[in-house]
């Protein structure tokens, strides 16, 4: 069996450097923007009875004038998963709990709503197996062709590199999951959506793993161009309320169906940095 403790390590160092650069690259547009904004950082740590070594992350925050909120957490986590929980995670059962994880998780709410509000999350977790998932989303409360199709497209591009099924199958799977059945509405203009992208041995996980930096360089590279498109746009106050109102779905898709959230939640996650998907304000008229 693959011991994958320096995989997940190696992985970590990924999400902890994508962190660095996207936190930049935002506080880079805040800077045009005339604002000096920056992240803040808050590191915390897990606990579990009886692990020693239950890991932790940082969750980074900043709030300016062009991101309202934007939240942008790395975590890696080790330990056991409860015994009804464990029989829903792949390669995990009641018998054999065990797990680790890591991730980085990106939300942006924006201030503009010509902008389009994004989510991004990529990682790497190990069971009785082990796999990559992850991918990004577009939410734009008044939504452009042109941006959704660039944004569409630079992930098409990334998956072109490594398998030329993944962008129709992964996009697909977006579309499916980003879904609100209760309102019978999509959350956003959808992007791509991978999950159980599994390594049966090191050379898988070299090829997973270099598909899942695409990804993440696929984000850096098209959400600012799509940020300072939109973020000098006159809005009116309706335009403003359309947002509030497309956030409030928003948060009920993260709250009732979004598997990262109860993933948090199950694993004693830190409150703050998993609910930092939420909106800062919204509205249900």
């Amino acid at each position: 069996m693959t011991d994958w403790a320096p995989y997940t390590e190696r992985a970590k160092d990924w999400f902890e450097s994508l962190r660095d650069s996207i936190c930049a690259a935002f506080e880079e547009i805040e800077r045009e923007a005339g604002s000096d904004a920056s992240f803040q950082y808050d590191s915390w740590q897990r606990e579990e009875d009886g692990n020693d070594q239950p890991g932790g992350g940082t969750r980074g925050l900043m709030k300016g004038k062009v991101f309202e909120k934007v939240g942008v957490n790395v975590s890696t986590v080790h330990g056991n998963f409860a015994p009804e929980f464990a029989s829903t995670i792949n390669g995990a059962s009641a018998e054999n709990p065990g797990f680790s994880a890591t991730g980085i998780s990106l939300v942006a709410h924006m201030a503009n709503p010509h902008v389009p509000a994004v989510h991004m999350n990529t990682r790497f977790l190990t069971t009785g197996k082990a796999w990559f998932g992850g991918g990004a989303d577009l939410n734009p409360p008044i939504p452009y062709e042109q941006d959704t199709e660039e944004f569409h497209a630079a992930f098409r591009a990334a998956c072109a590199g490594h398998n030329p099924t993944y962008y129709e199958r992964f996009k697909k799977w977006a579309d499916d999951y980003f879904y609100i059945p209760h309102r019978g509405v999509h959350r956003g203009v959808g992007g791509i959506f991978y999950d159980h992208l599994e390594c049966d041995d090191e050379a898988a996980w070299e090829r997973n793993f270099a598909f899942t930096q695409d990804v993440g360089k696929a984000f850096l590279d098209i959400f600012p161009k799509l940020v300072r498109r939109r973020m000098g746009s006159e809005f009116s106050d309706a335009e403003k309320l359309q947002q509030l109102e497309w956030r409030g779905r928003y948060a009920e898709f993260n709250l009732v169906y979004d598997r990262g959230t109860l993933f948090g939640l199950k694993t004693g996650g830190n409150i703050d940095a998993i609910l930092m998907s939420l909106p800062p304000e919204a509205n249900w008229s």
